[in-house]
């Protein structure tokens, strides 16, 4: 069936229904033994994660227009995002006590409440402090640690749905992959971590990821760019 051109989960489909067909078989007497229950399902094939280039995401960073509060608040989660590899359940979870904005850290709380601390870059710094100065204006503010961090126009804490609205109104404003989500951003900080030689066992506690099998994604892409490079460069590499 592969010499066919079917895919994997098609052929994979196909030889459980014919396992079920010959267990009913076996049943009714018709036949003595399966001959379809030794054959195997193929390896499923991983599907490579969407990622920005550093140029792409720049333009998604500078999309925002900072001469209005949600424009400064739309700045500062991008790049937040962006800078620490974050989750969208990570960012809309993020209280006013999980910053440390002089230690250029914030606290994570990851799946399975796990916490880690990850560290932000000066741009990401800079974008949460004008956020931060411009929310305590607005009226009725909550303050404290329990304090959200992102709130919406309302003063409440911004939910999941409204991270991946932000994201698409920005994706259509730069004109960029149509498939760039939220997590596109956390799939971009880990590639251009590797690209430019971030050890894997650093990616993956900077990702908060309990396997390291998990983060072995992000090599393939690694790989993938290397491969594109070397086709495009290499003077008997094309056929």
């Amino acid at each position: 069936m592969g010499e066919a051109g079917y895919a994997r989960s098609s052929i994979s489909r196909r030889l459980a229904t014919l396992r079920s067909f010959f267990r009913y078989c076996q049943r009714e007497g018709l036949v003595g033994e399966n001959p379809a229950k030794p054959l195997r399902n193929p390896r499923k094939h991983r599907r490579l994660p969407h990622f920005l280039s550093g140029e792409e995401i720049g333009k998604l960073l500078l999309a925002p227009d900072i001469s209005s509060p949600m424009g400064l608040r739309d700045r500062a989660i991008l790049e937040t995002m962006y800078s620490g590899g974050l989750r969208v359940s990570e960012l809309v979870s993020l209280s006013d006590g999980d910053i440390y904005l002089e230690e250029g850290l914030i606290r994570v709380r990851g799946k399975g409440k796990k916490e880690r601390f990850a560290p932000l870059g000066s741009f990401a710094i800079g974008a949460l402090q004008d956020w931060c100065n411009r929310r305590r204006l607005a009226p009725d503010i909550k303050e404290g640690p329990e304090a959200p961090a992102f709130t919406n126009r309302f003063g409440k804490r911004i939910t999941d749905r409204s991270i991946r609205r932000l994201i698409d109104k920005y994706v259509l404003i730069t004109g960029l992959d149509s498939r760039t989500s939220p997590h596109t951003l956390r799939h971009s900080f880990a590639t251009h971590l590797l690209d430019r030689g971030a050890d894997i066992r650093s990616v993956q506690e900077l990702l908060g990821h309990k396997s390291l099998v998990t983060t072995q994604i992000y090599t393939h892409l690694s790989t993938a760019k290397l491969k594109d490079v070397y086709e495009r460069s290499h003077p008997l590499a094309s056929k």
